[in-house]
């Protein structure tokens, strides 16, 4: 670590539960973040300036100018640029010595089973149903701890999927694949501004907890927010006995 890492990073090494030693375990870690748009903005620039050692962005999308009211990471100049690209200039903007690769393509099966091997950590900040279980299925499929937020409207929640603790659950025991399910877009629905932003720092923090080896994840928990009344409510998960995902992974590893 530099004399520049030590004073740029100094306010985490101040922190005992991290240290010197828990930011050298975040430059070491690989952040792979799936989607560059309401959620992945917060993320990506927050993993940035924490030091995450390297940081994958995938993203299949432009910046349009209906982006700017919640994404962060994108502004006037870059509106039609690749969102990935986008957002890795903001972030080398704070962080010039940052590795980041961006994949401006959709995340799909064949490039997860890829990106997704070569990560320590996971980052869902897609906006669809299919990709999402795509995600899922390639981290229970790696066993990578897989952070997955969503927003829509005034409603948020977050949570953590590790399967490499025993009992806790994969995405697809709360949502199975084969569930009927009617998407909200945003450009449909709408989505108040900030709450992609309230969302997207905690998956950031979640993960930096994670890379980092610090506190307790959110792994078997489910947090939802309701932002008219700014409430937050908890469920508890459990791994499903009957998860096609999950417990097929289990029973043939």
């Amino acid at each position: 670590m530099t004399d520049d890492d030590l004073l740029r990073y100094s306010r985490h090494i101040l922190l005992d539960e991290i240290g010197i030693e828990g930011q050298a375990r975040l430059q070491a870690g690989h952040a792979l973040v799936i989607g560059a748009g309401g959620l992945g903005s917060p993320v990506a620039l927050y993993l940035g300036t924490a030091g995450v050692g390297r940081i994958t962005l995938v993203d299949h999308d432009q910046v349009d100018l209906t982006n700017l009211q919640r994404q962060i990471a994108h502004n006037m100049a870059r509106v039609g640029t690749p969102k990935a690209e986008s957002a890795r200039t903001a972030m080398l903007a704070i962080n010039p010595t940052l590795d980041v690769r961006t994949v401006c393509q959709r995340a799909d099966a064949a490039l997860l089973d890829t990106l997704v091997a070569e990560a320590d950590v996971v980052l869902d900040c897609s906006d669809n149903f299919a990709t999402r279980q795509a995600v899922n299925a390639a981290c229970v499929a790696q066993a990578k701890p897989l952070v997955a937020g969503a927003a829509i409207g005034f409603d948020g929640q977050i949570s953590v999927y590790d399967t490499r603790q025993p009992g806790a659950p994969c995405y697809a025991c709360l949502f199975p694949p084969d569930a009927t399910t009617e998407e909200a877009r945003c450009a449909l629905m709408g989505v108040f501004a900030p709450l992609v932003g309230i969302i997207g720092t905690m998956q950031a923090a979640e993960a930096l907890k994670l890379l980092a080896g610090v506190g307790e994840s959110l792994a078997g928990r489910l947090l939802m927010l309701d932002a008219r009344t700014m409430r937050w409510d908890e469920i508890r998960l459990a791994r499903q006995a009957d998860c096609p995902v999950c417990q097929q992974a289990h029973h043939t590893a």
